[in-house]
């Protein structure tokens, strides 16, 4: 695809399910609002692959799930509706799984009947979509998987099996690294490796002289190593710990909710845990970061991921240490590697030393290639080439 020119199919309808639009917008959101500027989209929320557990959170969260499903079917954008269906959370139960089936499949088809979708192109993100998948009258089935979701630590047991069902259904399955493209194809020759992209816009404003540094950051000692993101059990805090107990000269800033124990983090002065920040504020928290740090643990989760917010630093112009994972590892002349609290802290000390701290203009322009646009590109080209190779299969005549 020469110089990253967007790519141009016809318009289709897409039916996508993933997690819940209302949060902040991770891959699977990022693809279907660039997919929706030309297809339509009918998104479906969550179907949970978590293990039920009766805990405050869970009984929330099946609160929050009623409240939704009361909305019904609700437009969020001009070729985007989004339906938060009623299903019973017990997948591993042969009984429950046959209603989920029935009940998932109805209340999808009905919604698909009122935007007048037919034939429409699955898009599943997610492993428990195997059940309805495939009969909702598609005509071609897709699986983007950017997680190995069985090495969640609260993943059901069944994931595994449900993912295996998917990827003997799926046409196209789109992976995010090398590791899931290698794990998958043995299950799909049709696995095809496309990476995450970054919201370039948006987080490049990060390197701009105009965009004003939060509040927050303005009175902290210096240099100030920030992350972004979700603070879960795949975030190394223990190493963020002795980091700032080593220096505590530095200021640590953490943003994201958290999802995991934070002890080995609070109550160090220098660590400065902000929670969750919108969006569209980022920007303005990186531009007054000198460091961003990925500390993630090396394990097999982390080892099929593919950080999106190592492109959104990268794009914002900052300076990265990071845990060597191999996606990361792509970007060893953009990152530097580290897995010890020793090392962070002489890959930041090095920094220092040369002046490389802060956001640069220079850095963030090389990231325009990873840009969603260019991502998307590749995702439509890979889509038109299975439609066409399963309208060619059709056709050919059948031997005896």
């Amino acid at each position: 695809m020469a110089g990253g020119e967007p790519h141009q199919m016809i318009a289709e309808n897409i039916i996508c399910f993933a997690n819940d639009w209302g949060a902040d917008p991770l891959s699977k959101k990022q693809v279907m609002r660039r997919l929706a500027r030309k297809h339509r989209i009918l998104w479906i929320n969550s179907i949970n692959n978590r293990r039920p557990r009766l805990a405050r959170k869970d009984l929330g969260r099946a609160l929050q799930k009623l409240t939704q499903f009361r909305h019904g079917l609700v437009q969020v954008d001009e070729h985007i509706w989004v339906l938060a269906p009623l299903y019973l959370p017990f997948h591993s139960l042969s009984l429950f799984r046959n209603l989920n089936r029935r009940l998932l499949g109805w209340q999808i088809r009905r919604a698909a009947r009122r935007l007048g979708i037919e034939n429409p192109i699955t898009w599943a993100c997610v492993p428990n979509a195997a059940d309805v998948v495939g009969t909702l009258g598609e005509k071609c089935v897709v699986y983007h998987c950017v997680d190995e979701y069985s090495a969640f630590n609260d993943a059901a047991p069944e994931v595994r099996f449900r993912e295996r069902d998917l990827l003997k259904k799926a046409d196209l399955v789109l992976v995010c690294s090398d590791y899931l493209r290698d794990g998958k194809l043995t299950f799909n020759r049709h696995t095809h490796l496309v990476t995450h992209g970054v919201d370039f816009e948006h987080f490049s404003r990060a390197a701009e002289e105009s965009t004003r540094v939060a509040d927050e950051l303005r009175s902290l000692p210096r240099p100030i190593l920030g992350f972004h993101g979700l603070l879960a059990d795949w975030v190394d805090l223990g190493v963020v710990g002795e980091i700032a107990r080593q220096r505590p000269e530095w200021s640590i800033v953490l943003i994201g909710k958290s999802e995991t124990d934070l002890s080995p983090v609070q109550n160090l002065p220098n660590v400065h845990l902000f929670g969750h920040r919108p969006y569209e504020r980022l920007p303005e928290y990186l531009r007054g970061f000198d460091v961003a740090i990925l500390p993630f643990v090396c394990n097999e989760l982390t080892f099929n991921s593919n950080p999106l917010k190592l492109r959104e630093y990268l794009a914002a112009g900052l300076p990265v240490v990071a845990a060597p994972l191999p996606e990361v590892a792509k970007f060893s002349g953009l990152a530097l590697l580290a897995r010890t609290s020793q090392e962070y802290i002489q890959a930041v000390e090095c920094l220092l030393r040369r002046g490389e701290t802060g956001p640069s203009y220079a850095r963030s322009r090389m990231m325009i290639p990873e840009s969603w646009e260019v991502k998307i590109s590749q995702m439509e080209e890979l889509l038109e080439f299975t439609l066409a190779r399963k309208t060619m299969t059709a056709s050919s005549p059948k031997l005896c």
